[in-house]
């Protein structure tokens, strides 16, 4: 020991050093995959962001201030409300402003001014509209708020009046959910078609090799639009939001399949695959008990880099009008008041779905490339 009690002895530091090695070398796969995502930083704010976006989706009648399909009919196109912490030179709560509502005199557009004389303290936990959490718990509390005949328009409202901010937590539900479903399809059929043709061989393979190529080569978005434009307007909205996501589908297992054929076929000639044969292991259980889990890893973090693209591909179909439709809430369908140029220049906040689309895009590709650094712990 040494002499300095501040000082460990070399042979204390070896000993924590070696027990570092051996842990780390003892380890499963798991543990060490979690290891090296953690010192992916992108990759952890990406998935922190994730889960906020997916919790505030879930919980949107809380996080949201008001029924998104309430309309406030003096506030049509309103700017968003500023919050401050300053009146009169004096700091104070977080409190918003008043609105004086007017009409330009020589365009007849609608003019809102801010008028200091009324102040509107924010609250926590307010009462407000009526909403069931998880579609079960009737509840009508609200994380933020303000008294009446106060007004809390956080990110504008559109042009119906609607409030922005409340209407963007409740479209996360359905744009954030479309993708983890058409994902969950593509994954499914990608799997199954990309294991026969790789385990099988033969005609199974050939004949699902030439529909991925025939698959491959349509246009994307064209074959989008067609598809979508085939469902009919007068289907209700759960229905319509199935069968978009099935037309997402159909495209974006193709890619999947191809890196499972090829998995397959380097892996079903290990010696651990052949002993499973010479034991007369069942098909069905060598793929999925013995092929599939040795490229696990890969298969991870295709899924993650694939929910992007379902992501974009519902909002542009949406945008474009030929997607989900109202009074069904997506970041799309709320971008659809954007593509007037001239209504976006003088009304901006109406992109702010746009925001949150490149948000969550962004996220996934962070948290894809942090799980294909971790794929291989020991690199």
């Amino acid at each position: 020991m040494s002499a300095d009690r501040g000082v460990p002895a070399p042979d204390t530091e070896r000993s924590r050093k070696e027990s570092a090695d051996d842990a780390y070398y003892t380890a499963s796969s798991r543990a060490l995959i979690w290891r090296k995502f953690r010192r992916h930083r992108l990759a952890v704010f990406g998935l922190v962001v994730l889960i906020v976006l997916y919790a505030s989706g879930i919980f949107a009648g809380f996080f949201a201030t008001q029924d998104p399909f309430e309309r406030n009919r003096d506030s049509l196109l309103a700017p968003p409300t500023p919050i401050r912490i300053f009146h009169e030179g004096r700091l104070h709560t977080p409190f918003v402003y008043g609105f004086e509502r007017s009409r330009d005199p020589v365009t007849l557009a609608r003019v809102y001014q801010t008028d200091r004389t009324q102040v509107y303290p924010i609250r926590l936990f307010v009462r407000g509209s009526e909403y069931k959490i998880m579609g079960l718990i009737p509840a009508d509390r609200h994380l933020l708020g303000v008294d009446k005949p106060g007004d809390l328009f956080l990110f504008g409202t559109e042009t119906l009046g609607r409030d922005m901010y409340s209407r963007n937590f409740y479209a996360a539900r359905i744009s954030l959910s479309i993708g983890l479903i058409g994902v969950a399809i593509s994954f499914i059929l990608g799997m199954a078609l990309g294991g026969i043709s790789g385990y099988f061989g033969g005609p199974a393979d050939m004949l699902i090799q030439r529909l991925i190529e025939f698959l491959e080569a349509l246009p994307s978005i064209p074959l989008w639009m067609a598809l979508a434009a085939a469902v009919p307007i007068s289907w209700p909205p759960v229905r319509t939001y199935f069968m978009i996501t099935v037309i997402l589908s159909i495209l974006a297992w193709t890619g999947l399949a191809r890196i499972v054929r090829g998995k397959i076929l380097q892996l079903r000639v290990e010696d651990y695959v052949m002993a499973a044969i010479v034991y007369g292991a069942s098909e069905r259980r060598i793929i999925t008990r013995h092929l599939l889990p040795g490229f696990m890893s890969y298969l991870v973090v295709h899924l993650t880099l694939a929910v992007p693209g379902m992501i974009l591909g519902e909002t542009a179909l949406s945008f474009l009008g030929l997607g989900l439709r109202p009074p069904i809430l997506s970041w799309g369908v709320m971008l659809q008041q954007a593509q007037n140029v001239g209504v976006v220049v003088l009304h901006p906040w109406l992109l702010i779905p746009a925001i949150f689309v490149v948000a969550a895009v962004l996220c996934f590709n962070f948290v894809g490339d942090g799980l294909r650094d971790a794929a291989d712990p020991y690199s």
